[in-house]
């Protein structure tokens, strides 16, 4: 008998159907990956696995066995014994799945209790077992840390933790790497296979990341509308997919070849051949120049040093791309080129006109103020004061922008996140800027998504003469767009010169293992790298 056995799943809220006749089995120890964008139905097809939709108010018709529990039958005991017994999910985002004011080992032997009958002493001591095996340093100590304490990375793997605490047959992981850093991004994939091969669970990977499902599974399911649209082993659907939605989901992958492999045939982003003309630093005003920039956060003992030391140089019509893992100082540095912070010290000249786009454009547009209003801003800064006037611009700045200019009285909720970008980016002309700061603008979208926005900002820099500093930590991504690049570590630049230069022979370390763990399509590669950073960490 499969581990999941899933017919004719469907899944309706209201009057949307997010699931429609959906089928798919996994055997034992096996991995699938679930792959398409947002509002193909992935995760809610992961949810009614361990029945997370009952009491909701949504309906769900077909059939869904899992560790031989007939899911949509069993009593609500009866699911609560699958969930963290038999089957254990981890979600996106962990700081919101762990509770802020328990200790993270508290919590991990909490759950344990909940399906073993244990003492106090020996569900701690389990919970200390599974938080070493996930690879968190000095278990013993750090389980008796909240989550604030942990980094991203480490909260994954508390989560991860918490799952294997009762040796579930199934792990259920719902885009656990999406808003990690490459590096961690790969840690946290590694581990993953690492435990497969140790316990011998099987996985559902849920993800919008192609690459990510390289990495990780042996079978791929593609989802569209709520429908699948293609599956079968992920080499040969990722190497040579037949559905025309696939290869649309791939051509929009940005990918970064091996060193000394020929550069991707695909058109870059805002890149362009006359800034490239300019990679080398001549030609071209400069409209900002730092020299020596510093920015220091709090005083004395808990002093830190965000930026240290950088100079860099942003000329008309080129895009910078700074790439570095958080805490590298890039978002710091942003907010600095475009006067949001005043440098500690060091020398800052810039143009006047200097705009920038968020990377949560949920959180940069005020919700109870419609689009039109938000985008109208910078107008009425200026001066205008002609609401007629105003309207007529705001309505070009989103037609510009690909959206319909009779959107103005609609509020953010009613848009998706793409098109919520799109109103950032209209916003951020609408100051009429001669540079742009695009900190992480792109990093929370599907990747076809994310494709138009970049093909966006294209069109936007060849009509207007722009320059773009990218702010990303995908490096595929940043290859993509930019003409230079900086690459970030702990504050400083390690490494700066022209794209392909920096990619094709690193100099750096830090810069060499960032790009090796950028997920790679062909799972062949994915498996060699994995091995090479196995090797690594044992020496």
């Amino acid at each position: 008998m499969s581990l999941v056995e899933v017919t004719d799943l469907s899944i309706t809220f209201g009057d949307v159907r997010a699931v429609r006749g959906l089928s798919f089995s996994l055997e034992a120890g096996g991995a699938l990956g679930v792959v398409g964008e947002s509002g193909s139905g992935k995760s809610a097809s992961a949810y009614a696995l361990l029945g997370l939709h009952r009491g909701t108010g949504a309906e769900v018709g077909g059939s869904i066995t899992v560790a031989g529990v007939d899911v949509r039958a069993a009593s609500d005991a009866r699911l609560r014994e699958l969930r963290g017994a038999k089957a254990a999910m981890v979600f996106q985002d962990p700081l919101s799945s762990l509770d802020p004011y328990y200790a993270v080992g508290d919590q991990i032997a909490q759950v344990y209790r909940v399906h073993r009958r244990v003492s106090r002493r020996a569900a701690r001591a389990r919970a200390v077992e599974v938080l070493d095996r996930v690879g968190i340093p000095d278990a013993a100590r750090r389980s008796r840390s909240r989550p604030h304490e942990f980094s991203g990375g480490m909260r994954q793997r508390a989560l991860i933790a918490m799952a294997l605490a009762c040796e579930p047959e199934l792990l259920i992981a719902d885009e656990p790497t999406t808003a990690l850093d490459v590096t961690v991004q790969a840690q946290i994939l590694d581990l993953l296979h690492g435990l497969r091969r140790e316990t011998g669970m099987g996985l559902l990977l849920v993800t919008h990341d192609v690459g990510v499902a390289a990495e990780s599974v042996d079978d791929v399911l593609v989802m569209r509308a709520g429908r699948a649209v293609e599956r079968g082993p992920v080499a040969e659907v990722l190497g040579t997919p037949r559905d025309p939605y696939t290869k649309a989901l791939l051509s929009a992958v940005p990918r970064i070849p091996e060193v000394g492999a020929a550069a991707p045939s695909a058109p870059r982003g805002p890149k362009n051949t006359a800034a490239a003309g300019k990679a080398s630093g001549v030609g071209g005003t400069p409209l900002v120049e730092a020299v020596g920039l510093r920015q220091v956060f709090g005083r004395g003992k808990a002093a830190v040093t965000a930026v240290d030391s950088v100079s860099l140089t942003v000329r008309a019509g080129e895009t910078l791309g700074i790439v570095g893992e958080s805490g590298s100082g890039k978002t710091t540095l942003g907010r600095m080129l475009v006067g949001l912070l005043a440098p500690t010290s060091g020398r800052l000249t810039r143009a006047d006109r200097v705009q920038m786009v968020f990377q949560d454009p949920v959180s940069s547009l005020n919700p109870r103020r419609s689009v039109g209003e938000s985008v109208a801003d910078p107008l009425r800064a200026r001066g205008e004061r002609d609401e007629g006037a105003i309207r007529a611009r705001v309505g070009e700045l989103l037609g510009r922008v690909g959206l319909d200019p009779g959107q103005y009285d609609r509020y953010p909720h009613e848009f998706s996140g793409g098109q919520r970008q799109r109103v950032g980016i209209a916003r951020a002309l609408a100051a009429d800027p001669e540079l742009i700061v695009c900190d992480e603008a792109v990093s929370a979208l599907d990747v076809t998504t994310q494709a138009q926005v970049i093909a966006l900002l294209a069109e936007l820099q060849r009509e207007l003469g722009l320059a773009l500093v990218f702010i990303a930590h995908d490096l595929a991504v940043v290859r993509q767009v930019s003409d230079r690049v900086a690459v970030m570590r702990r504050g400083r630049i390690v490494e700066e010169g022209p794209v392909d230069e920096v990619y094709d022979r690193p100099r750096d370390p830090y810069t060499r293992q960032l790009l090796a763990a950028v997920p790679a399509l062909d799972p062949a590669l994915a498996a060699a790298r994995r091995a090479a950073r196995a090797e690594l960490a044992a020496a």
